[in-house]
């Protein structure tokens, strides 16, 4: 996907968002239920956090510059961390007022209109959010990824209004009203707190083991007799693209050219198995031999001082050592 589609994509969801935000204020305002104006509260959050998305998509696709060696891809995990601010906020407010309604209960009007309403706004904002997620997930934006899922969650929240809305008026209690607000601000609460926890660790560069296990898998079904050792393998998100860098131990006789070539065979294995824009820093090593040698599955090494002992299997927990594996 090109990423003048990326921001036409955000930019219709926005406006979809205007115009279901209008028409759950309506609603709102037609029935006086604290549940749907739950719904119609965190409307304004939806465009707030569109309007930050298609920002920062915007800004994500501009080239790296001087100022800006790897790109601007960080600023989706700062968006997806300001869109979980609001989201979080936006919960906070919302159980605050269904809890004062509990208290003081408000009569229910027009309950017909107001869940034919709301139930339009969720259909559309679920249909929204499951493709948006899937783009999200297919080019890896985490702006897109980040904005279907808070759109879904809007969506399971008109679920559970909806259900609220119907027991009222199956039971007649006002205060299911307000006990289904309540429930939904919770479940927006955590939807928020997820998100800021994603974007933290994204700025902060933890570990993603959902970008590391299938690269490791690859690597190992695919290992060479040349490359001895993969060690001290780091993986960084920037956006939609992704920083390797690792270190390579190969036969300490090798030249440079003989050395280089391997790293370029590793490189190009790992660029095959990528959708993603991905760049890469292979460093490599000598082995450093009579250790190495009882790691290495080399066959037709003429310089071998012991034999080989065992082959450390390729894992998580081994590449991402910063040492050479037969010091594990």
């Amino acid at each position: 996907m090109k990423t003048n589609r990326k921001v036409i994509i955000q930019a219709a969801v926005v406006l979809a968002g205007i115009v279901l935000m209008g028409v759950k204020f309506a609603a709102w305002w037609l029935t006086n239920s604290n549940a749907i104006l739950t719904d119609a509260l965190e409307s304004i959050i939806n465009v707030v956090a569109g309007f930050f998305a298609l920002y920062s998509l915007w800004l994500a696709a501009k080239p790296r510059d001087l100022n800006h060696p790897y790109g601007h891809g960080k600023i989706e995990f700062l968006a997806a961390g300001f869109e979980g601010s609001l989201i979080f906020t936006a919960g906070v407010l919302i159980i605050g007022k269904a809890i004062y309604n509990l208290r003081y209960p408000q009569e229910i009007q027009a309950m017909d209109l107001g869940l034919v309403m709301t139930a339009f706004s969720g259909g559309l904002n679920f249909f929204m959010g499951y493709k948006l997620v899937r783009e999200g997930r297919k080019e890896r934006s985490l702006t897109l990824e980040s904005d279907g899922h808070h759109l879904l969650s809007d969506a399971y929240s008109s679920a559970g209004i909806l259900l609220g809305m119907g027991l009222y008026v199956l039971l007649g209690f006002v205060w299911l009203d307000s006990l289904t607000a309540l429930l939904f601000g919770l479940f927006i609460l955590y939807t928020g707190f997820r998100l800021m926890r994603g974007a933290i660790s994204g700025m902060m560069d933890e570990a993603d083991p959902e970008l590391i296990r299938p690269l490791v898998n690859i690597m190992e079904q695919h290992r060479k007799e040349n490359w001895i050792d993969v060690h001290n393998l780091r993986i960084i998100r920037y956006g939609a693209s992704i920083h390797i860098d690792g270190h390579l131990t190969v036969p300490w006789y090798f030249t440079v050219e003989q050395g280089h070539a391997e790293v370029k065979q590793l490189e190009q294995l790992i660029q095959k198995n990528q959708s993603s824009q991905v760049e890469l820093f292979i460093h490599a090593d000598p082995c450093r031999p009579p250790m190495a040698c009882q790691i290495c599955i080399k066959t037709d090494c003429q310089h071998r001082l012991t034999a080989n002992e065992r082959i450390v299997p390729w894992t998580t927990e081994h590449l991402l050592f910063h040492r050479n594996h037969q010091e594990i």
